[in-house]
């Protein structure tokens, strides 16, 4: 072991050792000891080499014993400082609300319950869920009871070590500048867990759930576009999955409320729990975590699948292809139908007025800017995460009319009244866009064709490289330092006509080496990079997971139906060389 190594272990050992003191619970103790007595130490090493860092979206991490690792002490400091920043930042107030939820793994009921007593302890009155929900309620909830903040203990569509802490601000969105760094600042002031306050005031806990479901279940109902469609098509074959996670509470009530009177189940997915038996990994994005759905869709021969992930604020979306197999729908196909719809569909009812928007990510297909640009609606082009949309919804507030707006990541929000994506709307919208379809006399199929024909066509692949640990952490910042210092000269034959960076929030010409400035409100450590034929490569870092994303998308023209299948191949050999050139 060379000498930075032997020092990053010293550094390591007697940080662990600190966490063998009577601040932390036995059990605890117990962990870092089996850990310091282990002849491998990469474990000791992975769970203290930092501290979990509370980022602008909160934090996520796998559970266990450590500084860098998901427990009640870390969620606790998270906590704790975020309770400090609220009575600073709402000293104004006699009464400082908060909403917490929690999703349905490991340890998140447990995390919620500590989460709220060290909110009450601090004086400041919580609304505690019931039982698990979906994420994208605690931000209907936040709105809806006028607080000043929100947490959700959930790790999203993570695999089943992992848990989370998702924060919220009084617009029921997850915060941006300043609140962001102020809050991280406020949690970095918390050093020891002896600051923590963890013993709760039940006076100031108040228990909320079915009160706070049905207000939730109706305002989703007044998005619907196309009742007297349910009402021709109610018995659509829809198989729905929540991957036993918190969708089976509300999106199947969901589907109900708006007409949908053939709702088909996979029993073994609608049991809840966090070790996710029937999946490697609860996210809908892979075609194995939707293999159970799909073949109980292939049993009663379903017009749709879909799923939500374990905070059901994800959607996958399932439909039969040109071959009539069942085929996963990527997230810029759905978002791109979502949008598509929401259009086509207000302009037939004549509910446009000039003043209405939507929203995608600067990763989401520009097929989406193709569609806006042709039916003159006014679109904003934002950073990866739905606090980005959001921001952009509040900065419009009362303004202009949100159409909605969505991400690659098989994320979609369609209301205003929550403020990040959300599958209980968007399970019942997609629902009435296949019975819509259906209705038109085509499949959704058919549908997609037909918005390629229009607008142009597109494909789209995400690759991202895993890379955990400390050793994981280094390798993605010098894939991105190469990238930045030697971009590439041409992918799939095309050259490389544009680079954007947006850490200097830089477009350089790479033809002429004119440059030109990125308007974006803050830097973003995320490159783009344009070719000659249209084909365009994100790269960015995970903010979630150990990861470096790729993002390609090639464009292409389809004139017919007839050539769709002919046209995805080629664009299918066209990333496979983009991926290629790029060593991925």
């Amino acid at each position: 072991m060379d000498d930075k190594n032997q020092q990053l272990l010293q550094n390591v050992i007697a940080k662990a050792q600190t966490w063998l003191s009577d601040g932390y619970d036995q059990e605890t103790q117990d962990e870092v000891k089996r850990m310091l007595e282990a002849d491998d130490k990469t474990e000791l090493i992975d769970s203290f080499y930092k501290d979990l860092e509370f980022g602008t979206g909160g934090l996520r991490g796998i559970m266990g014993a450590g500084s860098n690792r998901m427990n009640i002490y870390t969620v606790g400091m998270a906590t704790q400082g975020l309770s400090n920043y609220l009575k600073d930042a709402f000293a104004d107030l006699d009464q400082i609300k908060v909403v917490v939820g929690c999703d349905v793994r490991n340890n998140s009921t447990k995390f919620a319950k500590i989460v709220a007593d060290i909110f009450s302890a601090n004086g400041i009155k919580v609304y505690l869920f019931d039982a698990p929900r979906p994420t994208p309620e605690t931000s209907f909830a936040i709105r809806l009871l006028g607080c000043q903040s929100g947490v959700i203990i959930t790790a999203s569509h993570n695999p089943k070590e992992y848990n989370g802490y998702k924060a919220y601000w009084n617009d029921g969105a997850q915060m941006i500048s300043p609140h962001d760094t102020k809050t991280i600042e406020y949690v970095n002031k918390v050093t020891s867990v002896d600051q923590i306050k963890f013993k709760g005031d039940d006076s100031l806990i108040e228990i909320i759930g079915e009160n706070i479901d049905k207000q939730y279940i109706d305002q989703i109902k007044t998005l619907s576009l196309s009742p007297d469609v349910i009402a021709r098509h109610h018995d659509l074959k829809i198989v729905y999955t929540p991957i036993h996670g918190t969708g089976k509470f509300l999106i199947p009530r969901s589907l109900a409320n708006w007409g949908f009177t053939n709702v088909i189940h996979v029993p073994e997915q609608d049991i809840q729990s966090g070790d996710f038996p029937t999946v490697d990994s609860p996210n809908p994005e892979n075609a194995s975590a939707m293999a159970m759905a799909i073949e109980k869709a292939k049993e009663v021969n379903a017009d749709i699948v879909m799923a939500s992930d374990p905070d059901a604020d994800r959607v996958g979306v399932v439909i039969k292809n040109t071959k009539g197999e069942y085929a996963l729908l990527n997230g810029n196909q759905i978002v791109m139908i979502f949008l598509y719809y929401l259009i086509a569909r207000n302009k037939e009812l004549g509910r446009l007025t000039g003043n209405e928007y939507i929203v995608k990510t600067i990763v989401t297909t520009d097929t989406i800017k193709a569609i806006a640009r042709k039916q003159g609606m006014e679109l904003y082009d934002v950073y990866t995460g739905f606090k980005w949309i959001a921001a952009t919804m509040k900065e419009n507030e009362g303004k202009k009319r949100y159409l909605g707006g969505g991400e690659e990541s098989y994320g979609f929000l369609a209301e205003d009244f929550v403020r990040d994506k959300d599958s209980v709307s968007a399970i019942s919208l997609m629902a009435e866009i296949a019975a819509w379809a259906k209705d038109k006399g085509m499949d959704m199929n058919e549908m997609l064709i037909d918005i390629y024909m229009t607008y142009g066509y597109s494909k789209e692949k995400g690759v991202s490289l895993v890379r955990p640990g400390k050793t994981g952490a280094d390798e993605i910042v010098a894939i991105m330092k190469g990238l930045r210092n030697d971009p590439p000269k041409q992918l799939a034959g095309s050259p490389v006509v544009t680079v954007k960076d947006f850490s200097s929030l830089e477009e350089k010409d790479m033809k002429t080496g004119t440059t030109q400035k990125l308007v974006m409100p803050v830097t973003s450590n995320v490159l783009q990079f344009y070719t000659e034929d249209g084909t365009k490569v994100s790269v960015r870092p995970s903010g979630t997971e150990p990861k470096i994303k790729f993002y390609i998308e090639v464009h292409d023209t389809l004139a017919s139906a007839a050539d769709y299948d002919a046209t995805n191949e080629r664009a299918e050999k066209k990333i496979e060389q983009v991926a290629k050139d790029l060593g991925i």
